[in-house]
């Protein structure tokens, strides 16, 4: 039996764990997207055929997520996403949601710019590499398979199995040479930051717009050459975390469609992550796709802010009762070993008389950030640059989830709600995977064309 199959099969169930306000109609939002249409849709149509209808959709177009993180101690042979572990993503949980891809993401954070610094970062990015080529070729060769292009992704997902790709977030772990460039592209790699929070070698961050210090004044000079050597080896760059100087140099210099891996609007929610509209606008003239994450702070930081303000509050007041203080990051990383543990504890205590009053007496209070807010971003973006320039993404196991999407067995909420605001089965498939793989394809012609003229 395919995964599809086993998905149409679980997804009562799915949807019965939805709370009542994910199953309940949204409103359209005030500006619909020009390019939407609802003739796909009956004239009349009661709830449970408009669940129907958006169950098919799920399964008939291939649901993509360009960014999901990993830690590798989960690609162990002795624990690893064969099982439904303490992750937002695993197979598990994909075959449950109807989730078909997977960006698993070799991650480093920022570190020092220094022979010692680039060490370090590339031991992590390979460690990353490894992990991921670990589950699909020993682990789970039938469940799951690494594809290199759009045509690899069809060809799984029409084999009933799951498809792990891999993006680069941050290129500092490539040190000043850039021969690592088709060595990480050989690896699987077929998008790459040049840069996370922090500036890096090859371009400032958006997290200059804290402190206005920056390194580079947008790209610095091997920046500069990377984007010919991402050209050139058919890796897309990814836009996301990169400073909007950066990002616009890259779009003059580019001779290939970009992506943001992971963004939203800022025009909805006007924090540095999130792209301007000037942005937003440059990539659809590019031919690139901006794939809306659902992060709770980048899509409403207020509303979020209140949610989780409340909840803090009933968290310090059960730890209170149950006689201790709960303590910021700083203060339990300075702990030691042995009082972290009993600490946790503590607070896996709290967290477990918490749940089951948070839907009471915090989010009856303050809703949480959800599926219905990052939906909100599509629109906003659809309508400004169009159907074919905006795709999805969740950052899970990196920060991102929302509620109804908190996790990959939840994916077919998002479908679910782009069926109520009246995307239709093509545009919902665009909006999936079918954006992103265009560009991928178009990156990989370019690249061609490009060592044919070398």
């Amino acid at each position: 039996m395919s995964n599809k199959a086993i998905f149409l099969m679980t997804g009562t169930l799915l949807l019965a764990a939805c709370s009542p306000a994910e199953q309940s109609s949204t409103p359209a939002p005030s500006s619909t997207p020009a390019v939407q249409s609802v003739e796909s849709a009956p004239a009349v149509e009661s709830e449970a055929q408009l669940i129907a209808r958006a169950r098919g959709i799920h399964e008939r177009v291939i649901t993509l997520d360009t960014h999901a993180d990993i830690n590798t101690a989960n690609f162990m042979e002795d624990n690893n996403y064969t099982s439904d572990l303490d992750t937002q993503v695993n197979l598990p949980k994909m075959i449950e949601g109807g989730l078909d891809v997977a960006w698993f993401i070799v991650y480093t954070g920022q570190g020092p710019l220094t022979p010692e610094g680039y060490a370090a970062a590339e031991a992590n990015a390979l460690d990353k590499f490894s992990a991921i080529h670990r589950l699909a070729e020993q682990f789970a060769p039938d469940t799951i398979e690494v594809a290199y292009t759009s045509d690899d992704v069809r060809r799984i997902d029409s084999e009933g199995k799951k498809v792990a790709m891999i993006g680069v977030e941050n290129a500092y772990p490539m040190g000043l040479d850039l021969g690592n460039v088709q060595r990480y592209q050989e690896m699987g790699a077929r998008y790459m930051s040049l840069s996370h929070n922090g500036h890096s070698q090859f371009a400032d961050s958006n997290t200059g717009e804290r402190d206005d210090v920056w390194l580079h004044n947008g790209l610095s000079e091997l920046g500069r050459e990377a984007v010919a050597e991402l050209n050139r080896w058919g890796i897309m760059i990814d836009l996301s975390h990169p400073a909007k100087t950066s990002n616009m140099q890259v779009l003059e210099l580019t001779r290939a469609p970009v992506i943001a891996s992971h963004t939203s609007a800022r025009a909805l929610n006007d924090v540095s992550r999130n792209m301007d509209d000037e942005q937003l606008l440059a990539v659809r003239d590019n031919g690139g796709v901006v794939q809306a994450t659902a992060f709770r702070s980048y899509l409403n930081t207020e509303k979020n802010s209140a949610n989780r303000a409340l909840l803090a509050e009933l968290r310090a007041s059960i730890a209170e009762e149950l006689g201790f203080e709960l303590q910021d990051f700083a203060v339990v990383r300075a702990m030691s070993d042995e009082q972290r543990a009993a600490y946790d504890a503590l607070v896996e205590q709290v967290d477990a008389i918490a749940q089951p009053r948070i839907a009471a007496e915090v989010d009856a209070i303050a809703p949480p950030v959800d599926v219905a807010d990052f939906i909100d971003h599509i629109d906003y973006m659809v309508d400004l640059i169009g159907i074919d320039h905006v795709g999805i993404s969740s950052d899970f196991d990196g920060g991102g989830g929302i509620s109804g999407w908190n996790d990959a067995s939840e994916t077919f909420n998002v479908t679910l709600e782009l069926v109520r605001r009246g995307y239709t089965e093509e545009e919902i498939e665009k909006l999936w995977s079918g954006n992103l793989l265009r560009v991928l394809d178009d990156v990989q012609r370019i690249a061609a064309q490009i060592q044919q003229e070398a």
